[in-house]
């Protein structure tokens, strides 16, 4: 027989978490963007409308938000296109040892981010990799100028999103049953498309998937755009930190981090909207 109060027992552990965890830090955060800014570390708890509206009114803030979600669709964008395809080779591919090649996409994780992100500073730099080469072999004069770009901080976030979108396509790839394309394959549809008839959208729910997740973590971004990016290629969330521990200024940071919290959160919002949960899930690899 059904016990509500066991039901409840079973989930309290999980509640608690996310309301000490998340709910509670957000709402602290949020009373923080009330607060009035005294001077640098120093904040009163007179309640006050200006954080908001000097975001609202101030295009420098509305800049940086748009230039981080422009950054991060091109970043889904790209990762979605390049990402399909080794997903599919994988899911298709007759290799009998098919756990070597998800082995070779998940060993990047072994490896600190920050050592990746340093990485591509050899590769781009002046003195990285790709100038010496071009050098060398006399292509060019002069070292390029690809370091401290928005193509850099672009690169460096598809070096570190890639793999998960890789592995969102393949789990939706993997969960299709294949006698799906069997049966096209029977009633005269080529191999194109049975592709275009059966497995790309039964694929749709992990690419989108995929898309959503590189969107925000790429839009939530400061580590990447910090290190190959330059002032001009900062994002929103390096503007967040500037604001909190270069000016002191907490209840303007508070501000800022809530509106991208909110932003991003209004995107995931449309997803659900047209995606049902139980496809993310399956995305995810549920």
């Amino acid at each position: 027989m059904y016990d509500p109060r066991l039901a409840w027992m079973l989930v309290a552990p999980v509640l608690l978490l996310l309301i000490f965890f998340l709910l509670l830090p957000i709402a602290v955060m949020l009373v923080y963007t009330f607060f009035t800014f005294v001077t640098a570390g120093v904040e009163s708890a007179t309640v006050t409308l200006a954080n908001w509206h000097e975001f609202l009114t101030d295009g420098y803030y509305h800049g940086f938000l748009l230039k981080t979600l422009r950054v991060g669709g091109m970043t889904a964008i790209i990762c979605g296109i390049l990402g399909y395809f080794p997903a599919y080779f994988i899911w298709a591919t007759t290799f009998k040892h098919k756990w070597l090649l998800l082995l070779l996409l998940i060993v990047p994780f072994w490896i600190s981010f920050t050592i990746r992100t340093f990485s591509w500073i050899h590769i781009l730099g002046e003195q990285g990799l790709i100038n010496v080469t071009l050098l060398k072999l006399g292509l060019i004069q002069e070292p390029l100028q690809m370091l401290y770009t928005e193509g850099a901080v672009i690169m460096g976030l598809l070096h570190f999103l890639l793999p998960y979108m890789i592995l969102n396509v393949y789990v939706s790839l993997e969960s299709i049953d294949r006698t799906l394309i069997s049966a096209a394959r029977s009633m005269g549809c080529t191999s194109a498309q049975a592709f275009r008839e059966v497995t790309l959208p039964l694929s749709l729910p992990g690419l989108a998937a995929g898309l959503m997740l590189c969107f925000v973590l790429a839009a939530g971004s400061y580590v990447t755009p910090q290190l190959l990016g330059s002032g001009r290629d900062a994002l929103f969330g390096n503007l967040i930190y500037d604001t909190i521990m270069g000016q002191l200024n907490w209840p303007m940071g508070a501000t800022l981090s809530i509106v991208l919290f909110m932003v991003l959160g209004c995107f995931a919002a449309v997803y659900t909207r047209y995606m049902s949960m139980s496809q993310i899930v399956k995305g995810l690899g549920g």
